[in-house]
């Protein structure tokens, strides 16, 4: 399933609110979505998820991502087994392949 939060103000010197798009099921699952959306440019990816701009939230609410709180997406994450920290090592190397 695709899950999406609300936006939320970034960390220090970001000025967008994004919110974090992710899949309970598979990264592939996850790409494919993205892929299908109209965006003027595509999000960033983070290892675990994309960062949408707030901009962007209700057409990817509508394209079919469930609401659902900050914390009920990592738990989803981590309860499937797809969720990623900086000390897994591959936030970095994730964002450079799918920009």
């Amino acid at each position: 399933m695709i899950l999406v939060d609300r936006p939320v103000w970034g960390g220090a010197g970001d000025t967008v609110r994004c919110a974090h798009l992710a899949s309970d099921t598979s990264y592939e699952e996850l790409h494919r979505f993205v892929e299908g959306l109209r965006l003027p440019r595509p999000p960033r990816f983070h290892g675990d998820h994309y960062d949408v701009a707030a901009a962007w939230w209700d057409e990817v609410v509508a394209a079919g991502a469930t609401v659902v709180s900050s914390r009920e997406l990592v738990r989803r994450l981590r309860d499937a087994g797809l969720r990623r920290t900086r000390r897994d090592g591959v936030r970095g190397a994730a964002r450079a392949r799918h920009r």
